[in-house]
């Protein structure tokens, strides 16, 4: 509740990560449909249109980061391990769209 006394509906970049992530792991049998409707579970609960779009491409960023510095530690070679992130943000980025699209609804509708 918030200082006024009315329920206040502040939403968090972090929910909204954790449910896309639930959503999208529990829909995966839908092609398209299951990251919309997790984009749009994740965008209520991120808040808004703006945390709900960090929502979505801090997981793409953060798989590509782990991806360098893991190859980049097993192999040695910094070279391998820029190609291995590299590899991992397309990888992470090819499901973005609809998450994207449902996202940004549900952050509207938030």
């Amino acid at each position: 509740m918030g200082r006024t006394g009315v329920m206040s509906r502040q939403g968090s970049v972090i929910a909204g990560v954790v449910w896309m992530f639930i959503v999208s792991v529990l829909l995966f049998w839908l092609p398209v449909f299951g990251s919309l409707i997790a984009g749009i579970v994740g965008g209520k609960k991120a808040g808004g249109v703006g945390p709900a779009a960090l929502a979505v491409f801090v997981p793409a960023l953060v798989l590509a980061v782990f991806s360098f510095v893991f190859t980049t530690t097993v192999t040695g070679l910094p070279l391998v391990g820029a190609v291995a992130g590299a590899g991992g943000f397309v990888f992470a980025a090819v499901g973005v769209g609809p998450l994207l699209v449902g996202a940004i609804i549900g952050g509207a509708l938030a």
